[in-house]
């Protein structure tokens, strides 16, 4: 697929660019940004270890809540467009703000960002647009809960109304676990994200996940990815932020993605744009595919992660500017990505423990690993005063591998991970089960 030029057309300059944020999603984007000839240095607030690894790019220690030192600082680096990576300073409004001081900024306002921070709201919101999803009811306390879970035929989702990483979805098999999930968040288990609830139906098949790049009215789909929510193999445990992906999904035809762009795609921007949100950023659709058709399990207001790790090395130099003309409410709609015809797998390395209490501080000792379409995004790294790898977070590592079949991306990747080591390390060893032909004769 060769790159249409109305991507690169009308460009200003992009020479300067910044990231907000500090985990294996911020470093996979600042590699794929720096790949552009135009760009000539990339920052990152505050990134990680792994981050200036990367050519072209910096890290910066500011406190961006500090509003005034943060726009001198930004002002004194000709910061060209920001990209901001997670959710929590999209929800406190950082985009409004930078907008506000004239900034191009990748990422919505936080009219937008609501999609994500009150998953309450975002079910009215796809009631309202008619956007296919669960049943569901919005709950204040544990005893209208109960009532609830009481009369269900079947457990219910349990999930926490606000931000909680990934964490504050259960998914019960009894109503005894639908009560004690329930019970957890409103005791304080996810703070202030907890003061509501909201239970909902059960609905069954696989997950995938769709990303569109949105500048208040036009938006161009990125390759589709399958996550690994699952702490442990065989899709088991506690939810996390993502133990692997892979992209693209074969799940999804060409048929089926009509389908989900008619269906959820497009009345998600209608509905936007009727309630005078000028959304500019990426819109991340959590989709299950359910005997009846797609349908959204959640919606997310940034790139996800380790499905950002993923894609972004399907991605070609000009993907920086799909950003900027987002930012500038720019897009055509028609603009082709030239996307590599190789597949993309990614395992993720955590420390023990995770996503529940976990140590850091671990060293990290990185043997002979095979490069060749291979990157390791550090997700949760730093270094000790002598300059020493060391762990410094619940995933640590996110090792992404391309080729030509899933059996040899993840191939790939596995041996790269017997290179690496660190106290209490874990991964799973069946991410991309769903796509690898030879996982059957492997266990």
């Amino acid at each position: 697929m060769s790159t249409n030029s109305t991507i690169s057309k009308n460009f200003t300059r992009l020479e300067n660019i910044l990231i907000i944020g500090n985990g294996g999603r911020e470093n996979s984007l600042a590699w794929i940004i720096q790949k552009n000839k135009l760009v000539k240095n990339v920052y990152l607030i505050p990134g990680n270890a792994g981050s200036e690894r990367i050519n072209k790019c910096q890290r910066i220690e500011i406190d961006i809540n500090n509003k005034n030192e943060f726009v001198e600082k930004m002002m004194l680096l000709k910061i060209d467009l920001v990209v901001i990576g997670p959710e929590i300073p999209l929800a406190n409004g950082l985009a409004d703000f930078l907008r506000g001081k004239n900034f191009k900024v990748f990422g919505p306002g936080k009219d937008g960002a609501k999609l994500e921070y009150s998953k309450s709201w975002a079910k009215e919101f796809m009631q309202d647009a008619n956007i296919p999803t669960a049943n569901f009811w919005t709950v204040n306390s544990l005893e209208e809960a109960k009532k609830i879970i009481n009369t269900s035929s079947i457990p219910l989702v349990v999930k926490a109304d606000g931000l909680a990483s990934g964490k504050g979805v259960f998914i019960p098999d009894s109503k005894d676990e639908c009560f004690r999930a329930t019970e957890s968040i409103f005791n304080g288990k996810f703070g202030k994200s907890g003061d509501v609830v909201v239970l909902e139906e059960k609905i069954q098949g696989p997950e995938v996940s769709v990303f569109a790049l949105c500048d208040g009215d036009n938006y161009v789909l990125l390759p589709t990815a399958q996550d690994h929510k699952r702490l442990n193999e065989k899709d088991t445990g506690p939810n996390t932020g993502g133990m692997g992906a892979y992209s693209p999904a074969p799940l999804i035809s060409k048929e089926m993605l009509k389908t989900i762009v008619k269906g959820i795609i497009e009345p998600t921007i209608n509905e936007l744009n009727k309630k005078n949100i000028d959304y500019r950023g990426v819109i991340y659709f959590g989709l299950m595919i359910t005997k009846s058709g797609p349908k959204v399990i959640e919606y997310n207001c940034r790139f996800g992660d380790p499905e950002c790790q993923t894609i972004m090395p399907l991605m070609d130099q000009n993907f920086v500017f799909l950003l900027e003309k987002c930012s500038m409410g720019n897009l055509t709609g028609d603009e082709k990505i030239d996307i590599s015809d190789k597949v993309s797998g990614c395992v993720i390395a955590t420390s023990k423990g995770y996503p529940n209490e976990y140590k850091t501080g671990f060293p990290i000792k990185i043997g002979n690993i095979d490069s060749s379409n291979c990157q390791i995004f550090d997700s949760g790294t730093c270094f000790n005063k002598r300059g020493d790898l060391l762990t410094n977070g619940g995933r640590v590592l996110s090792i992404v591998c391309q080729d030509e079949d899933f059996d040899k991306v993840f191939n790939k990747a596995y041996k790269n991970l017997k290179e690496i080591n660190f106290k209490g390390i874990y991964f799973r060893s069946d991410i991309g089960h769903q796509v690898r032909k030879n996982f059957a004769e492997e266990k």
